[in-house]
């Protein structure tokens, strides 16, 4: 059952976020007979969403489209009976529903009512903060090959970072451009050993190592990028098309600012149980602070910040066994 309209009852389990953290929770938490919504942002969008292919999610050999499965967890979620809304949410408080302590959620014009809380927002990529970046955006500058790849077929193009998603994307590129040029600040890559073998493999990618982006350049689209060798100072000019950005990740996490405890990063602290440092309100996957941010580890975050809520929920009602 999909539900957009706003209850007068509090739900039993609301989650903001409508990646595989959230749904996942969402599955778990319906599974357990809680009435629960899932509310996903109208202007955001989860980064699986975005990824050309996952293959390394558990049983699924051969990999898929990050797309499709996330639709695929919505579906099986929907089937257990997760409610689901679409709004930016922009705070909660504290409300008392008919004796029981819970939460009231802001979203859009909207307020939904919850006894338990699992925030579930994900993150979005870093800008890298020089001069014209902004301006660029959507004009040769992009965050998401998977999107704006077919625009650069038989054309050079730069991706600028050195992890799993950097590598990833600038491999996904060799399908449409004529040249991908890796742009890393240090002198070797920190993705998997398999990504580096198919990168280093693959003619159609060159490395501009130890080196950093100073500016972007063009008129109304990108012609050229000023790249900086970290260790001589020395400058030089690149001339690409378009400009893949993937040197890490913001957490969406300001609505809780102030509200629960973050690192410096901005990221929710959890325990093991995901519990953030305000009793019935959970987080899970890529908003907390943890090392390792991937698919398989978001779904693990959100079962056990469902069952979680689950047990606060039974507590609350006083049905814990």
């Amino acid at each position: 059952m999909v539900e957009e309209a706003v209850s007068t009852q509090p739900y039993d389990v609301v989650i903001i976020g409508g990646g595989p953290a959230g749904l996942t929770a969402g599955m778990y938490a319906a599974r357990a007979n809680l009435r629960t919504l899932a509310i996903a942002g109208e202007t955001s969008v989860s980064q699986v969403t975005i990824t050309d292919i996952v293959e390394n999610y558990p049983g699924i050999p051969g990999g898929i489209n990050g797309f499709e499965l996330a639709e695929r967890f919505k579906t099986q979620a929907v089937e257990f009976g997760l409610q689901t809304a679409s709004g930016d949410v922009t705070g909660l408080v504290r409300k008392d529903w008919g004796g029981l302590a819970g939460w009231e959620i802001a979203a859009g014009e909207a307020r939904y009512g919850a006894l338990s809380v699992v925030v579930a927002t994900g993150a979005t990529w870093r800008r890298l903060g020089i001069p014209s970046e902004e301006r660029f955006i959507g004009r040769g500058v992009s965050f998401c090959a998977t999107c704006d790849g077919p625009f650069y077929r038989n054309r050079e193009v730069a991706v600028v970072g050195g992890g799993d998603t950097a590598i990833q994307e600038a491999l996904f590129l060799t399908r449409f451009a004529k040249k991908v040029t890796v742009i890393h600040r240090r002198d070797r890559l920190r993705a998997t050993g398999i990504l580096q073998k198919r990168a280093f493999a693959n003619d159609k990618i060159a490395f501009a190592w130890n080196s950093v982006v100073e500016s972007i350049d063009g008129l109304d689209l990108v012609q050229a990028v000023r790249l900086r060798d970290v260790k001589t100072g020395q400058t030089r000019d690149l001339a690409v098309s378009g400009l893949f950005i993937f040197v890490g990740l913001t957490p969406n996490t300001a609505p809780f600012q102030g509200a629960l405890a973050l690192d410096a990063g901005g990221y929710i602290q959890v325990d093991a149980n995901m519990q953030t440092s305000v009793p019935g309100v959970f987080a899970c996957g890529d908003c907390t602070a943890k090392r390792f941010r991937q698919v398989v580890t978001a779904c693990g975050d959100g079962a056990t910040a469902a069952f979680s809520a689950q047990l606060h929920v039974e507590e609350l009602k006083g049905e814990a066994y």
